[in-house]
């Protein structure tokens, strides 16, 4: 920061001799860009500390109703004042009161009585410090900017990178353009009713649609078959847990990293009946957990070309017959307690038919 740039300087003075207090506010105003902040009460400072605004502190040691001392310790403790470069005048030649003056936060010291050519040099040194403190704040505030901006950057790039793996994903599948987003939707609707930060909810809501990632590597004779899997089809079917695992692990994106376990684990059962690992309660990690009562919804309540749609009461019954079992229980909670706005989206979110592998290959 230039001088031609920079603000005055505001410079607090507590000092209770009328006569030494007025020598101090001219010296002061003496100093280039400097203005003077005067308190003869340090109680009235006290009392009005969040509304008084200055740069650089010159208290008196021994002062009524308050102490220097005391009063260091207020303006370190005060949020506003912390960055306040302090400077103590004592008359007192004691190593102690310099020693305690130094723990509390002061920087600097003046002897009673002031001489005003130490005064004016030492308020210039403090002025030049000040001024680099106030600039460096700045540098480190336009770093943090950049940082954030930086970073938004790089998650809109993660984000578009896991809508557009998803809709690749879905035009091998028989899933409608709806599915993602509705399993999205649920997911970070349970999350919130079991309170978990919005940090969490919003990854969540952005990773579930990977869940099924893992189908691009099952064969299109099973991905589309219309009648019931045989046992062998069921096991190849069953590899896309896995596969999507692979595919998505390892990623030094937070996303990505939790798309993965979602796609490798919400086909885990609660009681330890699912796959692809037989991982039962809490060492199935809870965005699996989730997903896992999301997923299975949407498909009750979603007609394939094998299955008519359910009823959401139905659908909503069957989640709820499945805590501990099949669901972890906190879950099923959650989801029950998010019914109507889970039951809005079912609604709200159609189906829109989206181009399969069939028909692409058929054109």
């Amino acid at each position: 920061m230039t001088e031609e740039t920079r603000r005055d300087m505001r410079v607090l003075l507590v000092e209770d001799s009328p006569t030494t207090l007025a020598t101090l506010v001219k010296l002061v105003e003496r100093l280039d860009g400097c203005v003077p902040v005067p308190f003869l009460d340090p109680a009235a400072l006290v009392a009005d500390l969040p509304n008084v605004e200055f740069d650089i502190a010159v208290l008196d040691y021994r002062l009524p109703s308050h102490s220097g001392l005391e009063l260091i310790d207020r303006l370190v403790a005060s949020p506003r004042h912390a960055d306040t470069l302090i400077v103590f005048v004592t008359a007192e030649d004691e190593p102690a009161v310099r020693l305690s003056a130094i723990e509390a936060g002061a920087i600097d010291f003046l002897r009673k009585p002031v001489d005003p050519v130490e005064f004016t040099a030492r308020m210039r040194n403090l002025v030049r410090l000040r001024d680099a403190q106030i600039a460096m704040a700045g540098r480190e505030a336009w770093l943090k900017r950049e940082v954030e901006k930086a970073t938004e950057e790089l998650r809109a790039r993660e984000e578009e990178t896991i809508h557009r793996l998803s809709l690749a994903a879905g035009y091998k599948d028989n899933e409608t353009a709806q599915h993602t987003e509705r399993v999205a939707l649920y997911s970070s609707a349970i999350a919130r009713r079991m309170g978990l930060s919005e940090d969490f909810c919003r990854d969540l809501e952005l990773a579930a649609p990977m869940h099924d990632i893992g189908k691009v590597g099952i064969s299109e004779a099973v991905l589309l078959k219309r009648g019931k899997l045989d046992a062998a089809e069921i096991a190849d079917m069953r590899r896309h847990a896995r596969i999507g695992a692979e595919m998505l692990g390892g990623s030094k994106s937070e996303l990505l990293r939790m798309a993965a376990i979602i796609a490798e684990s919400h086909h885990e059962h609660y009681d330890g009946g699912g796959y692809p690992a037989g991982l039962s309660g809490e060492d199935i990690p809870l965005g699996g957990r989730i997903v896992a009562i999301a997923d299975c919804f949407d498909a009750l309540t979603t007609e394939r070309p094998y299955k008519s749609a359910w009823p959401i009461a139905e659908a909503a019954a069957y989640i709820r017959s499945r805590a501990g079992s099949q669901f972890d229980p906190a879950c099923v909670e959650a989801f029950v307690l998010a019914s109507p706005e889970i039951f809005r989206i079912c609604r709200n979110h159609r189906d829109e038919p989206r181009l399969s592998m069939r028909a692409v290959t058929a054109a």
